[in-house]
């Protein structure tokens, strides 16, 4: 599911996914005077989600319980399981807080949250469970609230959350709280690869030199992968911040070069990492790669705990 719009609710319960994202592109512009930067990134969802079980109760406040699925509760993947604060630490928590406190909620929310996204992997999947959650509880407190409202509010939580209201493709720009919608990729599909460890956002943006030159890149990508697909967008797969995520993690310099053996399309780190992902034109393609890069885990190359085959989405 591309976004993270709500299931069917039965009584005061909902269901919500909330879908990882990739950075096709990401270009540093400049350093703002607020200590962000500012950015523009060409961003995809995937088919890689958690999931969000909320329901509404009478009492106040907002309970979460975390557990895990997927690769992040077997084998290798564990790793991934990193700690995941179930109180007013996680964006999931604040931002159904923000959202009671301004609209006036008499009733609490429990939320269970299923992660099957790895943090610390610039995947956006505590964003996108913000997102999710926003919308879910605006549905079951009967806000008449529009997207673009709970986008605003979601953009004071977090730079990323906004994006996860656009419902597909789109490119975000500022520190990334504006959102230009993109119609016309083609379907593609990935290969994700994530390393044991995470990487520190603000130590990666740390080593980051912004260049301005790089305006509009976003644009072009999304225009060249539109008209002539992977090939014509290769000259704008560009990430300002894989040279220093490479510098602080010999395990995502590593692991990117393993994809490129295994036969991956221009490998990529996404977002400040540290996944590394490299994009197919099919989900056979992408299996191949991945079943390539397990024969190479298998020989002790490249450190990597968890691959993931996904789709590319788009609106449904």
């Amino acid at each position: 599911m591309p976004t993270p719009g709500p299931q069917p609710a039965t009584g005061h319960s909902l269901t919500v996914l909330a879908p990882a994202k990739l950075n096709l592109s990401l270009a540093v512009l400049a350093r703002r005077d607020d200590g962000f930067h500012e950015i523009e990134s060409l961003m995809v969802p995937v088919s890689l989600a958690d999931t969000l079980h909320v329901r509404r109760c009478e009492h106040s406040g907002v309970r979460l319980e975390v557990s895990f699925d997927g690769q992040l509760a077997v084998g290798p993947g564990r790793a991934l399981a990193r700690d995941v604060p179930a109180d007013g630490r996680n964006l999931v928590v604040r931002a159904a807080e923000r959202l009671a406190r301004d609209a006036g909620a008499t009733t609490g929310l429990e939320i269970e949250l299923v992660k099957r996204i790895p943090s610390g992997a610039g995947l956006g999947g505590g964003s996108s469970d913000a997102a999710a959650v926003l919308m879910a509880a605006a549905r079951l407190w009967n806000l008449d609230w529009p997207a673009e409202r709970l986008a605003r509010l979601a953009a004071e939580i977090g730079s990323d959350v906004p994006w996860f209201f656009a419902g597909g493709p789109a490119i975000a720009s500022g520190r990334g709280e504006r959102i230009d919608r993109v119609a016309g990729l083609p379907p593609l599909a990935a290969v994700i690869a994530c390393p044991p460890t995470g990487l520190s956002t603000a130590a990666v943006y740390g080593r980051c030199v912004p260049d301005a030159s790089r305006r509009g890149e976003a644009a072009r990508l999304a225009a060249a992968l539109s008209s002539g697909g992977l090939q014509a967008g290769l000259p704008f797969m560009t990430n300002a911040l894989e040279p220093p995520a490479r510098s602080l993690s010999p395990e995502v310099d590593a692991l990117l070069e393993a994809l490129g053996q295994a036969g991956g399309f221009a490998p990529r780190l996404t977002g400040s990492g540290s996944a590394c992902f490299a994009l197919a034109r099919s989900i056979g393609e992408a299996e191949s790669v991945a079943a390539r890069l397990a024969a190479m885990r298998a020989g002790g190359l490249p450190s990597c705990a968890a691959v993931f085959v996904v789709r590319l989405t788009a609106p449904a």
